[in-house]
C-alpha cells in the first residue's frame, strides 16, 4: 500500500526523532540534556508545552535518573522514551542492564558522540558500542529519514510480547543530529494504526492467576527481584531468547512499514548495496554508508565490482545474513567508528570475522578504525579502502589487518 497523505518536512535528525516520538502516543518521556542529543527532548518538550501531546514529561537531575524513570514508567505498562549520548549514556550503564533484565521495552535515541577523555562533543560510536552487551537491541541509521522511520518501528519491535526488550536507535552526532534534510512523514493516524496499543505478555502470579506483565496493585508481582545461583541463569537465558526472536520481528516490522510508507531498509537487519556480484565489499554502520554508495557507483562505472553492506542491526547480530551477504567476496573491509582497546580491531570487525569463521568461504577481512572524535573523512580517503581491497583480492596478502584511516602517525 502506498503512503497516503504524504507530507515532507525539513528536519535535522534530532527533530525527526522528536516528531516520530510525538506521533507514537508515548505516555512518559524522561530526559536530561546533553549535546548533541538535546534538541530531541527540547523539541519534544515544546510539543508538551503546546498541548500537542498528552505525555508526562519528566525533567530529571541526571541521565541515570532519566533511564530509571523511563524504566519505572514502563513497568507499569506505559509507553516510554528517552534520549542520550556519550557520557550521559555511560552514566546510564547500571540501569541499562536493569532495564533489559526487567524486560521493559523502553525506546531510546542515541545521538552518537565520543567519550572522554579528552573531552570531545563530536560523533563516533564509542558510546553505544561500549553498551553492546547491556541487553539492548541496537539499530544504526543512515540519515534523518531512517531516524524517523526507525523510532516508529522500534516501538512495534520492542513491545512485541515475544521480544519485550529495550531498543536504542543510534544516529551519528552532528553529522545527522544537526544536519537539515527532507523527511517524508506519515499521518498521525497511520502511525497510530501501525503501532497500535502496547501489548503486554501474560504471566502467572504467585496467586496462580494469568495477568498482564506489569506492576499493578490489583495483581501484585515483583520485577528484577533477587535471583541467586538457583534462578539467575534462567533469567539471562530468557533475555537471549528475546534477542533471537527480535531477529525475525525486526524483519517483519521492516516489511510491514514498507507497505504503509514505501520505504524499507534492506531486510531490516542488513542493507545490501550492489552486492550481487561484488568482489570487494565494505561493511559499515551509520551515515558513512551514504558517501560509500557514491564511491561504489563511481567504481562500478570504472568496471570495479565494488559493493557495500550496511549493518543496520548490530544487536541482535544477524550472523546468517552476514555470512550469506559476504560469501562471494574476494576481500572485505570493516569500518569501525570506535576502538576496542587491546582487542585487535573494532567491535564490528570482531563480529563480522567471527560470523565468517564457520562459513565454507573465508574472504580476507581487514579493519579500518576511522572518524574518532568526529574526525572528517573525505571520499578520496574512503576510496583508498577499496583500492586496498582490490590489491588484497589480487595478491591474497592482507598486510596489516587493523588500519587507521585519516590518522597522523
Amino acid at each position: 500500500m502506498a503512503q497516503q497523505n504524504k507530507k515532507t518536512l525539513a528536519f535535522n535528525g534530532d527533530e525527526a526523532v522528536a516528531f516520530a516520538v510525538k506521533q507514537c502516543n508515548v505516555d512518559v518521556v524522561a530526559a536530561y540534556p546533553i549535546t548533541p542529543q538535546t534538541i530531541i527532548v527540547e523539541r519534544f518538550s515544546e510539543y508538551v508545552a503546546n498541548g500537542e501531546v498528552q505525555t508526562q514529561f519528566v525533567c530529571t537531575e541526571s541521565e541515570h535518573s532519566a533511564i530509571t524513570a523511563s524504566l519505572s514508567a514502563s513497568t507499569t505498562g506505559a509507553r516510554t522514551f528517552t534520549a542520550s549520548a556519550s557520557a550521559g549514556l555511560a552514566l546510564m550503564h547500571e540501569m541499562l542492564f536493569v532495564t533489559s533484565g526487567s524486560r521493559a521495552p523502553v525506546v531510546m535515541a542515541i545521538a552518537n558522540r565520543a567519550l572522554s577523555a579528552p573531552l570531545n562533543i563530536h560523533g563516533d560510536h564509542s558510546d553505544s558500542m561500549a553498551q553492546r552487551d547491556s541487553g539492548w537491541i541496537q539499530l544504526y541509521v543512515e540519515n534523518a529519514q531512517e531516524a524517523y522511520d526507525s523510532i516508529i518501528q522500534a516501538y512495534k519491535i520492542a513491545e512485541s510480547c515475544d521480544v519485550s526488550l529495550p531498543i536504542m536507535v543510534g544516529l551519528d552526532g552532528f553529522t545527522l543530529s544537526h544536519s537539515l534534510e527532507n523527511v517524508d512523514i506519515l499521518s498521525d493516524e497511520a502511525v497510530t494504526d501501525f503501532i497500535g496499543e502496547r501489548q503486554l505478555p501474560q504471566v502467572l502470579t504467585h496467586e496462580g492467576k494469568s495477568v498482564p506483565f506489569k506492576l499493578d496493585p490489583k495483581n501484585p508481582m515483583t520485577m528484577g527481584p533477587v535471583a541467586f545461583q538457583n534462578y539467575y541463569f534462567e533469567f539471562k537465558r530468557q533475555q537471549e531468547e528475546g534477542m533471537k526472536n527480535a531477529l525475525k520481528r525486526i524483519q517483519e516490522v521492516n516489511s510491514e512499514f514498507a507497505k504503509i510508507s514505501g520505504r524499507c531498509y534492506g531486510n531490516g537487519l542488513i542493507d545490501k548495496y550492489k552486492l550481487e556480484d561484488a568482489e570487494v565489499i565494505v561493511v559499515c554502520a551509520g551515515s558513512t554508508s551514504g558517501t560509500l554508495k557514491v564511491i561504489v557507483d563511481e567504481l562500478r562505472a570504472c568496471g570495479v565490482k565494488a559493493g557495500l553492506l550496511r549493518l543496520r542491526t548490530f544487536r541482535p547480530l544477524p550472523v546468517e545474513d552476514l555470512k550469506n551477504a559476504l560469501k562471494n567476496a574476494k576481500a572485505v573491509a570493516v569500518m569501525d567508528k570506535s576502538m576496542s582497546f587491546g582487542g585487535f580491531g573494532g567491535a564490528i570487525f570482531h563480529e563480522v570475522r567471527h560470523s565468517l569463521y564457520d562459513s565454507p568461504v573465508h574472504p580476507p577481512v581487514i579493519n579500518y578504525i576511522y572518524g574518532l572524535g568526529g574526525r572528517d573523512y573525505s571520499p578520496s580517503e574512503l576510496r583508498i579502502v577499496f583500492d586496498d581491497l582490490a590489491e588484497i583480492a589480487k595478491t591474497g596478502d592482507t598486510g596489516k589487518q587493523v588500519r587507521y584511516l585519516g590518522l597522523r602517525e
